[in-house]
Parts: structure tokens; C-alpha cells; sequence
């Protein structure tokens, strides 16, 4: 057994490690590439947090993937660096928004050199990733420019928020879907595609990577609130901070509207309140760990787990199959 990947996600078969590890090198390497720029300091911007690591949960996902073709296919590696790219501009562009101080365990870009050269350079990042996918043909462009639509679309209708009788929590899995499932997604798709796998296999897991997707954005916001600045490589409660509805915010506003507890009605008040203030944001943070709105969303996490790994069922059983089981299994343990 040897552990890749995130979250030390095991694959038990030396060939499927070998092509995996493989492959996620040539990706690595095809990252520094797309990031480089003639100008030194773009360079620099441009890979502060590709050489901050990350996870590479997507390439991972788009190396499984191709699995179930040819792994080898020249398009398979590309395609990695074009999902990854976009996710890490998107990552430059949620800093600024969030007004982040960390991503990865290092300064995020914004903090770093300021909300303008954050922006730019996610923007910088989006263009490399397009040349990139110019490469692999018009059907990988149209597939990726819908995907980025919902992906922007997603993160407008969280902006916006719910519009008049809409379930927030119905409304917030929309928003996941799109901000991240899409991404994640595409990732499995691409992977397939590109590897040759038949059209059914490549909706199978096209299917498992939206659900996928969801469960682990859900799992990044039980995190947020339960987990320290050194296990998740970020501020916790950023989004908190920002008065950004997650999950277990928004079972906490359901449970104090249908049963009108005194302490729910006073958290969900403190949540409503300035949480510049560091010593109110601690509270916030202390008594929502303890709250069963977290438990709740720990719950949905496994639901969408469990989606995503029924998903699965149709493929041909396999270590490749079996690895992306296991990563069902691994988003839900980073929920707990």
C-alpha cells in the first residue's frame, strides 16, 4: 500500500501508483511551465501557491480517471494542468474577496502584494490555462467554458444570495454545485475523455465528480469552523468573518427559526454581529463547534459521499475504482 496523493489517499496496485505518481509529476512540471512568464516578478505571483503544494485533488482525480482508458493518452496530462490552473486562479480570486490572510500555510497573494496584483494574476493564470486547452480541441473548449460558467455562476448566486422563499441550505448545494462540483467534475470527464473511454464511462464519472465535488466543499466548511489555522493550511472561520453563509451557519439559522432556543437566537445574533473583533469571532467559532448544526453538516458531507460512491457502481471493478471509493471515503474523514 502506498499513500499518494491527498488527504494520503492509498492505491494498492504498483502499476495504477506508478502511472498516478507519474502523472502528477508531469503535472507538477507542466504547472511551473504554464506559470512562468518573461516578466520575473509574474513568475513569481504566478506560482506562489503552486509552490505552496496544495492537495492536487483534481489532477488526482483526472489521472483515476483516465483509468478507464488509455492513461497514457497525450491529452490526459494537459487537461490536469488546465483544471488545476483554473482552480488556483479561482483560489486567487476568493482571497481577494475574502479579504484571506492565509492560503496553503503561506501569505495569500493579497495580503502579499495587494488586491490588484491578486486579481491580475488569477487572471494571468485563467489565460495560461485557455492556452492550454486550446491545444486539446473545440469539444474540451466547450466543455470547459461551460464549466467555468457555472463555476462564476455559482459564485454570483452566493454573492447574491437566496431570492424570496428559497431554502437557504436548497439554495447554498445549488451554489456548491456550481463553484465547485462543476471543477470537479470536468475533472473526471477530462480524464475520461481524453483517455478514450467509452461515452457512458465518461458520464458515470462525470456524474461522481459534481457529487464528489459538493462533499468536499462541504467537508472544507465543517473545517472552516472545526479545525485550527495548522491542520487546514488556512484562518479558520474566514468565511464566518465575512458573514458568508456555510453549511453548519445555515442549519444553525434553520434551528433557531423552527425552535427559537434562547442560545440559538444569541449565536445566530453573534454570527449576525462585527466579527472583526477577534475575541466575539473566537466565541463564534467556540460555540458553533459544539452546536449540532456542525454534527448536521457533517451529515450531509457523508450524504454526498455516499452519492458519489453509488455513483460508481456501473464501472468495471478495478484498483482504479477502488481508489476513487476510497476518496469518497477520504472526504468525509477530513469532515470529521
Amino acid at each position: 500500500m502506498t499513500v499518494v496523493g491527498p488527504f494520503g489517499l492509498s492505491v494498492r496496485d504498483q502499476a495504477l501508483e506508478a502511472d498516478v505518481q507519474t502523472g502528477l509529476a508531469a503535472v507538477e512540471a507542466g504547472l511551473l511551465d504554464a506559470t512562468k512568464s518573461d516578466v520575473p516578478f509574474i513568475t513569481e505571483a504566478a506560482q506562489h501557491l503552486v509552490l505552496a503544494g496544495g492537495k492536487r485533488f483534481r489532477p488526482l482525480l483526472v489521472m483515476l480517471a483516465a483509468q478507464f482508458g488509455d492513461p497514457y493518452a497525450p491529452g490526459v496530462v494537459p487537461s490536469a494542468v488546465v483544471v488545476e490552473l483554473t482552480h488556483l486562479a479561482t483560489l486567487y480570486h476568493d482571497d481577494v474577496m475574502d479579504e484571506a490572510d492565509v492560503r496553503r500555510g503561506v501569505p495569500s497573494a493579497n495580503t502579499r502584494w495587494g488586491n490588484s496584483i491578486a486579481v491580475l494574476t488569477g487572471d494571468f493564470l485563467f489565460a495560461r490555462a485557455s492556452h492550454t486547452l486550446a491545444d486539446l480541441g473545440p469539444e474540451a473548449v466547450r466543455i470547459q467554458s461551460e464549466a467555468f460558467e457555472r463555476l462564476v455562476t455559482g459564485q454570483i448566486l452566493e454573492t447574491a444570495g437566496p431570492t424570496d422563499g428559497r431554502d437557504p441550505v436548497e439554495h447554498y448545494l445549488d451554489v456548491l454545485g456550481g463553484k465547485t462540483g462543476s471543477l470537479v467534475a470536468v475533472s473526471c470527464r477530462f480524464g475520461a475523455m481524453m483517455a478514450g473511454a467509452d461515452e457512458s464511462v465518461v458520464d458515470v464519472l462525470t456524474q461522481y465528480g459534481e457529487r464528489l465535488g459538493v462533499a468536499f466543499q462541504l467537508a472544507d466548511d465543517v473545517l472552516d469552523i472545526a479545525s485550527d489555522s495548522h491542520e487546514s493550511g488556512k484562518t479558520p472561520g474566514i468565511d464566518l468573518r465575512e458573514g458568508i453563509p456555510t453549511l453548519p451557519v445555515l442549519h444553525l439559522r434553520a434551528a433557531a427559526a423552527a425552535h427559537g432556543r434562547p442560545e440559538d437566537v444569541e449565536l445566530v445574533a453573534l454570527v449576525d454581529s462585527d466579527l472583526t473583533d477577534d475575541d466575539r469571532h473566537a466565541e463564534v467559532l467556540r460555540r458553533l463547534r459544539v452546536h449540532p448544526a456542525l454534527e448536521q453538516a457533517r451529515r450531509d458531507t457523508v450524504r454526498y459521499a455516499e452519492e458519489a460512491r453509488e455513483m460508481l457502481a456501473p464501472l468495471p471493478d478495478g484498483y482504479a475504482k477502488s481508489a476513487l471509493q476510497e476518496m469518497c471515503d477520504a472526504v468525509v474523514h477530513r469532515a470529521r
